[in-house]
């Protein structure tokens, strides 16, 4: 008995594994895929720029780290008594100007060295309208609560996404031509924008990408999260409590599609191993005294050491160390 309306997947040109460069770019959702690989241990970059919800705040992020110059104080705006840039999320922030330029400029020049070594990049849209200043039409990635009426807010044509992504992809292969691309619209609903503008919305971003993956089928790929959450998931225990955002259990049913259709299976065999691992950590001894939990403790680093060797990516050092601690 079938209780939803499961989505096909197709099987994907490409996969990743261990070993790959990932970068994450996007909204809320592209956070929570990427905080579920970095758990996982693969070499991740997630957001260098924050959370980012349109295109077009998305593809500049990435023209910015592909070729990098270093933000300077004309770049900031201050309100509040709080230093902000209009190209990222508050998260870089701060009181102080000096404070607010380093956090920018270290995570820019790291990130855009990645991005040169990358060859995975994850690009999850979570809506299709941007916010413009009015003083000389800038497209802003956040607002930064700044009042509404400095901005108009605006719906981006589908065709402007894609020649905007066509030009800017083809600048990213003719630098790294193995570099694959999987795009994901978020399954958040931007309620502001209200149910029909939502869904107008959705509706713009996927034309887009399907435009897209049909230009560059080999290179690029769709993971279908915002399908997988209207259909398999369609019903409220699976949202938070503001009825909008996926709750855990929908960011881990998801994480459980991607995971099958694009981790590798010698990947997956490894993600075994790290999740067995990882019951040993968080075991917690009657009798930590014992020669029984020593012997369980130097089992586990065994474990933690052959999985090392195995992938040479694989940083466990913080954990193993830890783990060692308990045999002293």
């Amino acid at each position: 008995m079938e209780l939803s309306t499961p989505v096909s997947i197709p099987k994907p040109r490409f996969t990743f594994e261990y070993g790959n460069q990932i970068m994450l770019f996007g909204s809320c959702f592209a956070e929570n895929i990427g905080s579920k690989l970095e758990d996982s241990k693969f070499t991740v970059d997630l957001n260098p720029f924050g959370t980012l919800y349109n295109p077009a705040s998305v593809a500049l992020a990435l023209r910015k780290l592909f070729q990098p110059e270093r933000f300077t104080g004309k770049d900031l705006f201050l309100h509040g008594g709080i230093y902000h840039s209009f190209s990222h999320h508050s998260k870089f922030s701060s009181t102080s100007e000096t404070e607010c330029l380093e956090n920018i400029n270290e995570r820019l020049f790291a990130s855009s060295e990645r991005l040169r070594k990358a060859n995975r990049l994850v690009i999850t849209f979570g809506t299709a309208y941007v916010y413009k200043l009015k003083e000389n039409g800038q497209i802003v990635s956040n607002c930064h609560k700044l009042p509404e009426k400095m901005f108009t807010r605006e719906l981006l044509p589908v065709q402007d996404i894609v020649e905007n992504w066509q030009n800017l992809l083809l600048s990213l292969w003719e630098q790294n031509p193995e570099l694959k691309v999987l795009f994901t619209v978020s399954p958040i609903r931007h309620w502001k924008d209200g149910a029909h503008g939502n869904q107008i919305s959705k509706a713009t971003l996927l034309l887009a990408i399907e435009q897209l993956q049909k230009s560059y089928a080999t290179h690029i790929e769709y993971f279908p999260a915002y399908e997988i959450m209207m259909d398999e998931l369609r019903d409220y225990r699976f949202y938070a409590d503001d009825m909008l955002h996926p709750s855990s259990l929908a960011i881990e049913y998801i994480w459980q599609g991607f995971k099958e259709n694009y981790l590798s299976q010698e990947s997956l065999a490894i993600l075994k191993e790290w999740n067995d691992i990882k019951k040993a950590l968080n075991h917690k001894p009657f009798q930590p005294e014992s020669d029984a939990y020593r012997q369980f403790i130097s089992q586990t680093l065994l474990k933690m050491e052959r999985i090392s060797r195995k992938i040479a990516s694989f940083d466990i050092s913080k954990e193993y160390e830890l783990v060692k601690s308990k045999l002293k």
